[in-house]
């Protein structure tokens, strides 16, 4: 049975004033501001690391460590969850986002144990991530060894 389409419009309208407005303008500033402090800071991390001696290679990586673990922490925190609500993919987008998926299924699931709560959910969300990410850098791999490929430097 189809509604009457007066009855439609009415409906529409009547959404549409009840219906909070979305303030786009703010969540882009704030994303780009909140996400662009995370990687100022990942920044720092890797300028203070190569000042100290490190290759750009290992300074990145000890720098991608670094921002991981700092997210995880605030995570277990509780904060991390604020910087997402106030910047959105600002606060999701960073590998400190990835940090934050991994670690709050584990801390949500913690009053079922190590085993079957934290260890079975820590790889809820991140899980397909990371065996995406494995399985195209064996098919890589694979590709290199079977076409005898010069590995990029």
């Amino acid at each position: 049975m189809r509604a009457d389409p007066t009855q439609q419009a009415a409906y529409g309208r009547l959404l549409k004033k009840h219906t909070p407005a979305v303030p786009v303008v703010r969540n882009a500033l704030m994303a780009f501001i909140v996400g662009g402090s995370i990687c100022a800071v990942g920044q720092i991390f890797m300028n203070l690391f190569m000042r100290h001696g490190l290759s750009p290679e290992r300074a990145g990586t000890l720098t991608a460590v670094t921002v991981v673990f700092i997210g995880a922490v605030l995570t277990a925190l509780g904060l991390y969850d604020e910087i997402v609500r106030v910047a959105g993919m600002g606060g999701s987008l960073p590998i400190s986002g990835f940090s934050n998926a991994v670690v709050s299924p584990a801390m949500e699931f913690r009053r079922e144990g190590w085993v079957l709560g934290v260890g079975a959910r820590i790889f809820g969300i991140a899980g397909p991530v990371i065996t995406f990410g494995l399985l195209t850098s064996m098919l890589v791999g694979a590709v290199y060894v079977l076409f005898r490929l010069p590995l990029p430097k």
